[in-house]
């Protein structure tokens, strides 16, 4: 079952949608512009149910296949929300609103399950629903638990829920996919030094916040050489470090801020907690006071093995066993889709975006040319998953 035929017909359609979310990205919950896009769409291909206003502003649809013996309900998921980066691409469909930009393709990721969407629509070709769910708020805000709690997968019933997201660097007509662990769990910190200011010509009558941040730096770098089995993996990193506004002043307080990244429960308990123990002690060895606000982020993204066998199953016959990684890398990225599959057996799967710059960068473009490959992936899922005796086209 190759890439499905019928997409040609309306490719350059689904093309027209994905540059069109581009030229008019939005951030986080506010994707009302980009909802009621999706809503009219679904409602012109005559989906059988259309609900906005889930987590917020969430849109689901709902395609009933010719059948229903089965009684399964496929979920399958796109996100909607853009990033806060002044784009730099120059092309002709460029963000139109300065400072922000879809830097990461979740405008070809809504276009490809609409494409999907209208073909699914159109033929019915499976026994059982699918219901395909558009998502805002990935990029930091927590909108597939936004959608989750508000009663997604109870109210449509969903037995399995799938996800996908483009790879740069990866080859066009190439997915990689893994069973277990594919994306990080994050969580983020905001770590005040409280000192003694004074001036920088009499340091030993203060204490110094950025000294003892300094220390607090590069100890943290020992969570993961020192305190962490090699093969685990764990990441830390300090991005921000904010103090002093003269040259001639020890300032009374620093900020750092960052982000800690883990693949296992257990190491992510173990981090925060090493975390806590090497904040307090340097502090205390500076003669600092500290105040933590210590934030757990999106859990790790974690396939369900047989769904991710299944996943891996469909992409093969889309593009060839050649073409598909089963065993691919996990990222050390967040993806809160991770929620959705807490609640559902599932899988997510990358998607090979071509020789592109990287994501969350000013310069990176979803490639079109990944399009009918991805629709395609969406079809066959849902067709094999729920089949009818009904051959494709």
């Amino acid at each position: 079952m190759p890439v499905v035929n019928r997409l040609a017909d309306f490719q350059d359609d689904i093309v027209t949608w994905r540059q069109e979310f581009h030229r008019y990205p939005e951030l986080l919950y506010d994707v009302e512009r980009t909802a009621a896009s999706v809503a009219e769409k679904l409602s012109a291909f005559g989906l059988d149910e259309i609900t906005t206003g889930i987590g917020r502003t969430g849109v689901v649809g709902v395609i009933r296949g010719k059948s229903n013996t089965s009684g399964r309900v496929i979920g399958l998921r796109a996100d909607m929300d853009a990033l806060p980066i002044r784009e730099a691409t120059g092309k002709p469909y460029a963000s139109t609103i300065d400072g922000m930009m879809h830097a990461c393709g979740h405008d070809g990721h809504t276009a490809m399950l609409l494409g999907a969407a209208r073909y699914m629509a159109e033929t019915r070709n499976f026994d059982g629903t699918a219901v395909v769910i558009f998502q805002p708020a990935e990029e930091g805000g927590a909108g597939g638990k936004a959608m989750v709690e508000d009663g997604l997968m109870e109210r449509w019933e969903i037995d399995e829920v799938y996800g996908m997201h483009n790879m740069p660097g990866s080859d066009i007509g190439t997915f990689g996919i893994r069973p277990g662990p594919i994306m990080a769990a994050t969580d983020d910190f905001t770590l005040d030094i409280t000192g003694v200011g004074g001036h920088a010509a009499r340091p030993h009558g203060s204490v110094d916040p950025i000294v003892a941040g300094s220390a607090i730096v590069q100890a943290l770098q020992s969570i993961a050489s020192r305190s962490v089995n090699p093969l685990d993996s764990v990441v830390v990193s300090v991005t921000m470090f904010n103090a002093g506004d003269a040259y001639n002043v020890i300032p009374e307080t620093a900020r750092l801020c960052g982000t800690i990244r883990t693949l296992k429960p257990e190491v992510r308990v173990q981090a925060e907690s090493r975390f806590r123990t090497i904040v307090d002690s340097i502090a205390t060895a500076h003669g600092a006071a500290t105040s933590l606000d210590y934030k757990p982020n999106y859990p790790v993204t974690r396939n369900n093995a047989e769904a991710a066998a299944f996943a891996a199953a469909v992409a093969t016959d889309v593009v060839g066993a050649e073409r598909v990684d089963t065993s691919v890398q996990p990222m050390m990225g967040g993806e809160d889709f991770s929620y959705m599959l807490e609640e559902r057996p599932g899988a997510f799967i990358f998607l090979g975006n071509g020789d592109s710059a990287g994501l969350h960068n000013p310069e990176y473009d979803f490639n079109d040319d990944a399009i009918p490959i991805g629709c395609s992936y969406w079809i066959r899922l849902v067709e094999t998953a729920i089949p009818t005796d009904t051959p494709a086209t």
